[in-house]
């Protein structure tokens, strides 16, 4: 049976799952609305019965005579599923109210974070990354200094760049983690004016990432990628307030 089915979506299949599994005893419909009503839940025993017979369908329940019905092993690993996406939705939420947080030490953490990610995936870039990869890269390059002398936002390519090195990477867990980040929207905005305000230093630091990842060097690659990103932070911190002076940030 497919475990995809998500029945958080779902008004009553989840809540009737729980009430069974949370049963000692094999569990008929007027059981479960009496259940439901208390807790301030209304509902008719005709609508219950439905919802039974599909999770019986489903091989989620299962009936015991005219006793009522009982929770499978793969009913349980529903409600598990369920309330696992729940969580991980949960926690999805609350990364996203980070990162768009217009606050000084939120964004400060997701340079960190990003830190933590970008130093193993140019580590690993540099190790594993194909000559089409490395190309596609040096195109970017060619196209962000085009972009800066036209006076040109290269803040998209500025992600399409480290992008390009977390796939590079091979790892897709790293890649994933950054593409969130990097999806969300927190760095363009600031980064272009940091640019505008400190001259285009972030352009050289992919240059050197660039000629590492070629050379092959992985502790270059890491430790280039390292001090971009720390440039970046200490960058953050200084002109943090002369972006966004009415924002709350660190005292």
């Amino acid at each position: 049976m497919d475990l995809s089915i998500d029945i958080n979506k779902d008004k009553w299949k989840k809540r009737i799952l729980e009430i069974i599994a949370d049963s000692p005893h094999p569990a008929g419909s007027w059981h479960i609305v009496s259940i439901l009503h208390s807790q301030g839940i209304e509902v008719s025993s005709a609508t219950v019965g439905r919802e039974l017979s599909q999770l019986e369908t489903l091989g989620f329940l299962e009936k015991q005579n005219h006793k009522g019905r009982t929770i499978t092993a793969l009913g349980r690993a529903v409600i598990d599923k369920a309330n696992s996406r729940k969580e991980l939705d949960d926690f999805k939420s609350s990364l996203e109210e980070v990162i768009s947080s217009d606050v000084l030490e939120n964004y400060l953490m997701v340079l960190e974070a990003r830190e933590a990610i970008e130093r193993e995936t140019a580590r690993l870039a540099a190790r594993r990354i194909t000559d089409k990869e490395l190309a596609a890269l040096e195109a970017l390059l060619s196209n962000q200094e085009e972009q800066v002398k036209n006076h040109r936002s290269i803040a998209l390519l500025d992600i399409a760049f480290h992008s390009g090195i977390a796939r590079a990477s091979k790892n897709d867990v790293l890649f994933s983690l950054y593409r969130i980040i990097s999806t969300m929207g927190q760095q363009s905005p600031l980064f272009e004016k940091l640019r505008m305000r400190v001259g285009d230093s972030y352009s050289n630091f992919h240059e050197k990432i660039f000629k590492a990842l070629k050379e092959r060097d992985s502790a270059r690659a890491e430790e280039y990628m390292m001090l971009h990103i720390s440039r970046l932070k200490d960058d953050v911190n200084r002109y943090w307030h002369e972006f966004n002076p009415s924002l709350p940030g660190q005292g």
